[in-house]
């Protein structure tokens, strides 16, 4: 496992992430503390150091973050753990009069509450989960500085957000000599590319790292489904839609490729993003230990055969 800063100013990371959405999650793998426990400890003996959770994740709020904590007792120094806040379409903390997400009371109470649940006394990487219409940046990022100055955060992060906003925290971050954002999260795979047309030359422009996420788009680029109806998993019981869209020939192709590569094709897909420059590390799931372990396999595509893998999905299908 390679490592890699995260932007110009941020901790090194490695190249592949744990993402920590289902842990404790019904109806998965890692439904249970145990389960949870063995894949991260699976993750960490991998070599695997940034793992990247949130406050919503998990089958209870905070759930996924009370794991973590346990299963990194006695080893919170073999990681970068992040963690984040503040997702617009999710209440965290209901009944409890807080204000905006990027207000300043929010920001306080959610982050005491995560460094509890971590079992931690900081976070190595606070991401801002989508950005607060209510809020202008300069507060919510006044605010986030502020738990730098104190020790509770090292370094900052924003998800699911545009080019515009990049470009606005990037500029508060400069004019004021605070601490801003290291880096930008967003939705990238060969079958997603939407990010590459603007937010990945603002991210790379402004000195930040990028991590994607769904880097194997719900499992449909590790050729586990097929048109005929094969495959078990979420695109099958929850995202019914999403196979109706599918160009089976242009997975088939893919497949053939990675063959001939000696690849499986989540290698490919993995190695893929980890050959464009502007990504830090790539947030993988898992629910059992296998997968964890083969999800660290994956190395960066030499630059031949990331072109061609490329310009195979040049122009993906819109799900």
């Amino acid at each position: 496992m390679d490592h890699r800063r995260l932007g110009v100013h941020g901790p090194l990371v490695s190249s592949v992430g744990l993402g920590c959405n289902n842990f404790s999650r019904p109806g998965t793998a890692t439904e249970t503390l145990e389960e949870s426990v063995a894949v991260i400890h699976a993750a960490l003996d991998a070599g695997v150091t940034f793992l990247d959770g949130a406050d919503i994740y998990g089958g209870a709020i905070g759930r996924s973050e009370e794991f973590i904590g346990v299963a990194l007792a006695g080893r919170r120094d073999e990681v970068v753990l992040a963690t984040k806040f503040g997702h617009a379409d999710f209440d965290a903390y209901p009944g409890l009069a807080l204000g905006p997400k990027g207000g300043e009371r929010y920001i306080r109470y959610a982050i005491e509450q995560s460094l509890r649940r971590l079992r931690t006394d900081h976070i190595d990487l606070y991401q801002l989960h989508t950005p607060d219409p209510q809020t202008p940046i300069a507060e919510t990022l006044g605010v986030l500085a502020d738990l730098v100055d104190e020790g509770k955060v090292r370094f900052l992060g924003i998800t699911q957000c545009d080019a515009e906003f990049v470009a606005a925290a990037a500029d508060w971050a400069r004019d004021t000599g605070r601490p801003g954002f290291v880096s930008a999260q967003h939705e990238y795979s060969l079958l997603a590319r939407s990010a590459e047309a603007r937010l990945l030359p603002e991210v790379a422009r402004r000195g930040w790292g990028f991590l994607p996420f769904f880097p194997l788009f719900n499992g449909l680029l590790t050729g586990k489904y097929a048109a005929d109806g094969g495959g078990q998993g979420r695109l099958r019981s929850i995202k019914t839609g999403v196979l109706e869209g599918v160009d089976w020939a242009q997975l088939d192709a893919f497949r053939a490729l990675c063959d001939d590569a000696g690849l499986t094709m989540l290698e490919a897909s993995i190695g893929w993003l980890l050959a464009q420059w502007t990504v830090s590390s790539v947030i993988a799931g898992a629910t059992r230990p296998e997968q964890v372990r083969a999800n660290a396999q994956a190395t960066t595509l030499d630059a031949d055969l990331a072109d061609r893998v490329g310009a195979l999905f040049a122009q993906p299908r819109r799900f």
